[in-house]
C-alpha cells in the first residue's frame, strides 16, 4: 500500500501523529489507488469518532470495494453518534459478517435498553468470543438482570477478569456482598478494577469494615481504591481519616475531590467543603456539575448567601445553568439563605422542570411561612400536568402548620390517599398531629394516633405532649408521656414537660412524685443550649453555665433587654400562657 502525501510531514514523531490524524479528517491524503480500502477504512472511522458521519457515509458510499472492516466501521460509526436505526439497517444489508459485527449491535442494543434484542442477536451469532459473553455478562448487570447474567456466566466457555468483574459488581450492586467475595476470591488473577470494585461495592453497602480490611490487602493501591475509601469514611463520619487519605492521594482526579467535598458537605463541615472547592479552583481544576451541587449545599447549611451568589456565577460561567440537579439545588440554597425571591427566580429560569423542582420550590415557599404562594404553586403543577408525590404533599401540610390551616390540613391529607393513592408515611402522620395539637384538637388528634397503621414514634407522641403542656390536658398528657417513655425510658422530655402539666393544674404531689421517679431511675434533666456566631467565631450557651470568658457583660445586657421589655409593655401573643416547673 502506498500513500502520497502532498505535504511535508513533521518530524517529531507525536506532532506527525497528530498531524497525520489531521489530514485524514481534512482529506489531505490522496489515495494512490481507488481500491486502497484499508485507508479509507481508517478515516472513516476517524471521522465517526469525530462526530462527522455524513462525511463518513460520504466515503463509505464512494469507495468502490468494501471489506467486512469498511462495513464494521460505518455500522459503528452511526451507533456511536446515536443513530442505532441506522446501524441496524447496514447491519442487515453487510455481505458479511463477523464476531465484531455482531458485538457491536449487542453493544447497541444494551447502549438503547434493548436488552432482549441483544440477547436474540447474541443467539443468533454464527460464533461467539469472550468479549461477546462478557457484553451480555455486563449488559445485563448494568439493567438488574443478575439471574440472566450469572446464567450467562455459568455458560461461558472460557472467562477472563473482565467477565469476573463484572459479576463481583452486578453481586455488589444487588448487595449480595457474600457471593460477590465468594468469586473475587477465587478468581485465577484479578486487577485493579477487581480490587476497586469489591471495595466501592463495600461501602456502598456500609460494610466500613471489611472495606477496610480488602483495601489494606490490595497490593497496588489506585486513585479509585482510594476514592472509594475516601468516600467509605466519610460515610463513617470519620472525616479526618478520610482528609488524611486524600491528602495521600498523589493524582487526584475531579472524583477525588468531589468524594471529599461532598464528604464535609454530608457531616456538616461546610466550611471545609468550601475551602477545599476554593483549593481545586486554584490549582486550575474546572467544577463539573457534582461539585458545585455540594458547594451549593454547604452554602445552604451554613446560610451563606454570599458564598451562594459566586457559586452562582460559576454556574453561569461554566454553563450548568441550564443543569436540573444544579437549579434545584439553587433553589434550597437562595431558601435557606433567606432569599426567597431569589428562589422564586431561580426556578422561574428552569426551563423544563421536573418533579422534584416543583417540590424544592414548594417547600422553599413552606420555610419562609408562605402557605398561600405553596398553594399557589401547587395548583399550577397540577395544571401542567405534573403528579405530586408524598414529599409535595409533606410541604404542603408543613405549610399549614405555619399558618395554622386546620381544615385545609384535612383537606389536602385526604386528597393525599384518595385523589392521588399515596400512603401517607410517618412524617405526614406527625404533621397532621402537630397541626391538630396546636389547634387545641388533642382529642382529634389523639384518634389519628390510635388509627395510624402503625405505630406511633417519639416524634409523634412528643408534639401531642407539647401541646398537652399549652391546653393543660392531663388526661392525654399522662397517657403521650408513658408512650414517650415506653419507646424511650432514660429520656428526660416527658418527665419534664408532665412536671409543666400537673404544675400548671396545682397538681404539686404528683410535680415531686415525677421529680422521685426520676431520680430512682436516674434521669437527668438535659441542660438547654444555644449558640451565636459573631464574626467567624461560634460562641455556644448552656444553660446555668457561667464559663463564657464575658459572663458578666452578657448577663448585664440580658438586664438590659429584660427592663426595656418591661418598659415597652412587652406582651407575648397567640399562645395561651402556661406555667413551667423547673425540675
Amino acid at each position: 500500500m502506498r500513500l502520497v502525501l502532498q505535504t511535508p510531514v513533521p518530524a517529531n514523531l507525536i506532532s506527525g501523529a497528530c498531524y497525520i490524524f489531521r489530514c485524514l479528517l481534512s482529506t489531505q491524503f490522496k489515495l494512490s489507488s481507488t481500491q486502497d480500502v484499508y485507508v479509507c477504512n481508517v478515516k472513516i472511522g476517524a471521522l465517526s469518532r469525530a462526530g462527522k458521519i455524513e462525511a463518513a457515509r460520504q466515503l463509505f458510499d464512494e469507495m468502490p470495494m468494501k471489506d467486512v472492516v469498511t462495513w464494521n466501521a460505518i455500522v459503528t460509526g452511526y451507533r456511536q453518534n446515536g443513530d442505532f436505526g441506522e446501524s441496524k439497517r447496514l447491519f442487515g444489508l453487510m455481505p458479511a459478517r463477523n464476531v465484531v459485527s455482531w458485538n457491536s449491535m449487542i453493544a447497541g442494543c444494551f447502549e438503547n435498553e434493548m436488552v432482549d434484542e441483544a440477547f436474540r442477536y447474541f443467539r443468533s451469532m454464527p460464533e461467539r468470543n469472550i468479549a461477546s459473553w462478557n457484553a451480555m455478562i455486563s449488559g445485563h448487570v448494568k439493567y438488574d438482570r443478575l439471574e440472566e447474567a450469572s446464567r450467562l456466566f455459568e455458560e461461558m466457555p472460557r472467562r477472563n477478569v473482565i467477565s469476573y468483574t463484572a459479576m463481583i459488581d452486578g453481586y455488589a450492586k444487588k448487595g449480595d456482598l457474600e457471593r460477590a467475595r465468594a468469586l473475587f476470591d477465587c478468581m485465577p488473577c484479578k486487577n485493579a478494577v477487581s480490587w476497586t470494585v469489591l471495595i466501592s461495592g463495600y461501602v456502598e453497602n456500609e460494610k466500613f469494615d471489611e472495606a477496610r480490611e480488602l483495601y489494606e490487602q490490595m497490593p497496588e493501591k489506585n486513585v479509585v481504591a482510594m476514592t472509594a475509601m475516601v468516600t467509605g469514611y466519610s460515610k463513617e463520619g470519620k472525616m479526618e481519616e478520610a482528609r488524611t487519605l486524600f491528602d495521600q492521594i498523589q493524582c487526584k482526579d475531579h472524583v477525588s475531590w468531589n468524594a471529599m467535598i461532598t464528604g464535609y458537605t454530608q457531616n456538616g463541615s461546610g466550611e471545609e467543603a468550601l475551602k477545599l472547592h476554593s483549593q481545586k479552583l486554584k490549582i486550575g481544576l474546572r467544577p463539573d456539575k457534582w461539585t458545585l451541587v455540594s458547594v451549593l449545599t454547604a452554602c445552604s447549611t451554613l446560610a451563606l448567601l454570599k458564598e451562594g451568589r459566586q457559586a452562582h456565577v460559576l454556574i453561569i460561567k461554566h454553563g450548568y445553568e441550564s443543569n436540573l440537579s444544579i437549579c434545584n439545588a439553587l433553589i434550597t440554597m437562595y431558601s435557606k439563605c433567606g432569599a426567597i425571591l431569589d428562589s422564586e427566580l431561580a426556578f422561574k429560569q428552569i426551563e423544563s422542570p421536573d418533579l422534584v423542582s416543583w417540590n424544592t420550590i414548594v417547600a422553599a415557599f413552606t420555610q419562609h411561612s408562605l402557605y398561600e404562594r405553596a398553594l399557589a404553586f401547587y395548583n399550577r403543577m397540577g395544571l401542567l400536568g405534573f403528579q405530586p408525590d408524598g414529599i409535595t404533599f409533606l410541604s404542603l401540610l408543613s405549610a399549614c402548620a405555619h399558618a395554622g390551616k386546620v381544615n385545609e390540613s384535612i383537606d389536602l391529607f385526604e386528597a393525599m390517599v384518595s385523589n392521588y393513592g399515596i400512603a401517607p408515611r410517618s412524617d405526614h402522620y406527625a404533621c397532621l398531629v402537630d397541626i391538630l395539637s396546636r389547634a387545641g384538637q388533642l382529642e382529634k388528634a389523639c384518634k389519628i394516633i390510635e388509627e395510624m397503621p402503625f405505630d406511633a414514634d417519639c416524634r409523634i407522641w412528643g408534639s401531642l405532649l407539647a401541646s398537652c403542656s399549652v391546653y393543660v390536658n392531663v388526661q392525654i398528657g399522662e397517657l403521650a408521656a408513658k408512650k414517650i417513655l415506653d419507646l424511650n425510658p432514660h429520656s428526660s422530655g416527658p418527665y419534664v414537660s408532665l412536671s409543666n402539666i400537673y404544675a400548671a393544674a396545682g397538681k404539686w404531689r404528683d410535680v415531686a412524685r415525677l421529680r422521685t421517679l426520676m431520680k430512682e431511675h436516674g434521669v437527668k434533666k438535659q441542660h438547654a443550649h444555644s449558640w451565636t456566631e459573631i464574626g467567624n467565631k461560634v460562641h455556644i450557651f448552656l444553660g446555668g453555665d457561667v464559663s463564657h470568658p464575658d459572663i458578666d457583660k452578657i448577663h448585664l445586657m440580658l438586664k438590659r433587654i429584660s427592663l426595656h421589655m418591661a418598659v415597652d409593655d412587652f406582651v407575648e401573643i397567640g399562645v395561651p400562657w402556661s406555667c413551667s416547673f423547673d425540675l
